[in-house]
């Protein structure tokens, strides 16, 4: 009888909690928008003659734009940066008759310096002062260690081609 009652006293005080929702007025102005977004909101507005909501309106801020940094520019004291992905013993063969396959792309289109250390069974890359983009060297080992998670080479060349993966 004592448990029926608790039940239903809970049951009241689920119900008597106030539910919460979120205002979308300020979910938007948390949101920041991009370009096209702003220039299409700021030729609605235009339209209606509201001076004192583009004052406050924070989609309305412009947001600075920057050049792309060099990896060598990004580079601290002049050193470059260095991976090394291991080679498991069941993808060692397969590595060996792949070579060229995963060395064209890290060479010709990252511009990194690949190496295969076989005291230590791993593929070792670094920047160079040829390497155009930072984020270079992260592509290069995602794609080596996409082969060594079984993918065919043909299929690991596409981590190389998206940008910001992570």
């Amino acid at each position: 009888m004592a448990a029926v009652e608790s039940q239903d006293m809970t049951m009241e005080m689920e119900n008597n909690l106030p539910s919460h929702t979120i205002d979308p007025s300020t979910l938007t102005s948390r949101i920041i928008q991009s370009k096209s977004i702003q220039n299409e909101d700021a030729n609605n507005d235009s339209s209606s003659d509201n001076d004192e909501d583009m004052e406050t309106d924070p989609t309305n801020t412009e947001q600075p734009t920057f050049q792309k940094l060099s990896a060598q520019a990004s580079r601290v004291g002049g050193k470059s940066e260095y991976r090394r992905i291991r080679c498991p013993a069941h993808r060692y063969t397969p590595l060996r008759e792949n070579w060229e396959q995963l060395l064209t792309p890290l060479v010709e289109y990252l511009k990194l310096q690949v190496r295969f250390n076989t005291r230590t069974r791993s593929v070792e890359m670094k920047t160079s002062r040829h390497t155009p983009d930072t984020s270079s060297l992260q592509k290069g080992a995602d794609f080596v260690g996409a082969f060594m998670l079984g993918f065919e080479p043909q299929d690991a060349v596409a981590l190389l081609r998206l940008d910001d993966l992570y």
